[in-house]
């Protein structure tokens, strides 16, 4: 009787025992599994510029290097605060105004290498059409099979209440201000052009620069565009006019 109580206290210690080493594997599993987790999120900034060598891929800084070594282009960044790069359709030319201890300065000008669509915002995805409105960089590609990249923030909060407003939901995406001269709703400013504002937006940090895609320069004055699927172009070109009229 007492060898099979005994023999039961030592099988439960044993369980017990396997139950708690058990139990820690797992959590330091878990844990573990947290940490890569957080790392691949917050962590980008040490492993991604590694893991593109691994690749044989360019980095950000790669670019910024090879172009400054150039020495092509004459741009003096320490005293700039911030740019707005106004890219006019109808023009095809995107204007780069820059803000610093100068002032507002108009610093160049890039043309449009190719073009599709017409004057109007884009509506959904597949339409061709250029988008307009006003927006930022989310990243800079350096790897891009248009040479060199930089992706807009479309659909912004305007898109996407304007959408839903006309019950529109696939709007499109990867909308680009790129290199070459090919094109379907991106903006081609040639591979030289691309390199010097890839340059100039990489010095002044993407977070510090405005995109205004207008149809045409709406600083010269207001004409009607008339957009038969849509009743808010107006409430479109108000914001990009004003816009246009901010300082930076």
């Amino acid at each position: 009787m007492l060898v099979g109580v005994s023999n039961l206290i030592v099988e439960g210690v044993l369980w017990w025992v396997v139950i708690e080493l058990m139990t820690k594997k797992i959590l330091t599993l878990l844990l573990g599994l947290l940490a890569i987790v957080l790392f691949f999120f917050f962590g980008r900034v040490v492993w991604y510029p590694i893991y593109l060598k691994v690749k044989g891929e360019k980095t950000t800084s790669d670019v910024v290097s090879r172009i400054k070594e150039s020495q092509r282009f004459d741009h003096d960044f320490s005293d700039w605060k911030s740019l707005d790069l106004f890219c006019f359709k109808e023009e095809r030319v995107i204007e780069v105004w820059a803000k610093g201890g100068f002032g507002r300065k108009k610093i160049k000008e890039f043309v449009f290498q190719g073009f599709s669509g017409e004057l109007g915002p884009k509506l959904r995805e597949g339409d061709g059409q250029i988008p307009e409105g006003v927006y930022g960089i989310e990243y800079l590609n350096p790897n891009s099979r248009f040479h060199l990249s930089m992706k807009l923030s479309y659909p912004n909060d305007f898109d996407r209440k304007m959408g839903e407003r006309d019950g529109r939901k696939k709007l499109g995406y990867d909308i680009f201000i790129h290199g070459k001269s090919a094109t379907v709703g991106c903006i081609p400013i040639g591979d030289e052009g691309i390199e010097e504002l890839f340059l100039m937006v990489a010095e002044v940090g993407k977070s510090n620069v405005r995109v205004v895609v207008a149809p045409y320069d709406l600083r010269l004055g207001r004409r009607k565009i008339d957009i038969a699927e849509i009743e808010w172009e107006e409430e479109l070109y108000d914001l990009i006019e004003n816009a246009l009229q901010d300082d930076l």
